[in-house]
């Protein structure tokens, strides 16, 4: 039996006839939509729908992209991602060709279907522990990336995921930017490990919470870093990251991507009561990855940036699955708060 949220021609975003790449709306329905295109590719695979029976292509002929390569996974063989080439008729060439890709390469999110559930809940646990980037299907994405990049240049491609894939899609961000690479990125209900703060009422108290956790990293990462450190000179990585500034779609009732908030927000807090250079140094840092450095681990904490593009969306929703869900960012009648973040 096929999913209503499957097929395009019920749950896609059918209004956008016309694609204005200027326009900020249609440039992350469409992303949004490749996402949702590498998700149903493997719901293919998963049930042999093959041929006219297969679901997937309408996610991306539509807006004229055609699928350049899926990316399989060398542990299960599920696609979990796919490179995409924008190929429109000339008659649809105007004066926003100039904003749009050329290649879109994105990542689904976690799938709990038989053929790939398990392999995806170990990806999941690998964010959990900041080791994706050790893992032979982050390895495969970012080999992708760089092939791609190396082919067309960094300004024709945009990177696109949602939650593990969002993950998957950040990281890539991330590595490329640390060698000068900064490629425009769509990043849908990424995972922020976290005590979830945010979800506490009491402002007061989700502040002091806030404070405390502060003053306690920073702590432990200037102890850290001081006995670790052999030249107090030497480069900023995280300073270097912040000329990338991907887009980063968050929905406050999802509790997986939802400390995006209080992360970004609490660092002018901070600066407002004086105290700025205790969250800088904090902010870059993970209490979990610095106790695994103190123990001679190395560890990725992947879901700390220096600069963001955050959109929030303030659309009440009904239950998690909606607010956690890829379909919510086509919508319409969406109602968001958009803000630029930038590390200083």
């Amino acid at each position: 039996m096929v999913s209503e949220r499957e097929d395009f021609s019920l749950s896609g975003p059918l209004h956008l006839t016309i694609v204005d790449w200027n326009n900020a709306h249609h440039r992350r329905s469409v992303a949004a939509s490749l996402v949702q295109g590498v998700r149903i590719l493997e719901r293919d695979r998963q049930v042999n729908r093959r041929g006219s029976q297969a679901l997937a292509p309408p996610w991306w002929e539509f807006f004229h992209f055609q699928l350049h390569r899926q990316l399989v996974d060398d542990v299960d063989s599920s696609i979990f991602g796919a490179i995409y080439e924008l190929k429109p008729p000339e008659s649809h060439y105007d004066n926003s060709v100039d904003e749009c890709p050329c290649y879109v390469i994105a990542f689904r999110g976690t799938i709990t279907k038989p053929g790939s559930v398990q392999r995806d809940l170990e990806l999941d646990m690998s964010i959990i522990r900041n080791r994706l980037h050790e893992t032979s299907r982050f390895e495969t994405a970012i080999q992708a990336v760089r092939n791609v990049v190396a082919t067309v240049g960094e300004s024709n491609v945009w990177l696109a995921g949602h939650s593990l894939g969002a993950a998957t899609a950040l990281l890539a961000g991330k590595t490329m930017a640390k060698t000068g690479i900064f490629l425009q990125a769509f990043l849908f209900n990424s995972p922020f490990i976290s005590a979830p703060i945010e979800r506490i009422k009491d402002k007061r108290v989700k502040h002091g919470l806030r404070i405390a956790s502060s003053v306690i990293t920073a702590g432990l990462a200037f102890t850290t870093k001081k006995k670790s450190s052999q030249n107090s000179r030497s480069v900023d990585p995280f300073a270097t990251l912040s000329a990338w500034i991907p887009f980063l779609f968050v929905n406050p009732g999802d509790p997986f991507c939802a400390e995006y908030i209080g992360y970004f927000e609490h660092r002018k807090k901070m600066d407002d009561i004086g105290i700025g250079a205790i969250e800088r140094l904090a902010t870059k840092n993970s209490l979990g990855s610095l106790l695994m450095t103190a123990m001679g681990r190395e560890s990725e904490p992947l879901h700390l940036i220096p600069s963001a593009n955050l959109i929030v969306n303030l659309t009440p929703c009904q239950d998690f699955r909606e607010a956690h869900g890829i379909y919510q960012w086509w919508r319409p009648d969406l109602h968001m708060k958009s803000k630029l973040y930038k590390y200083r």
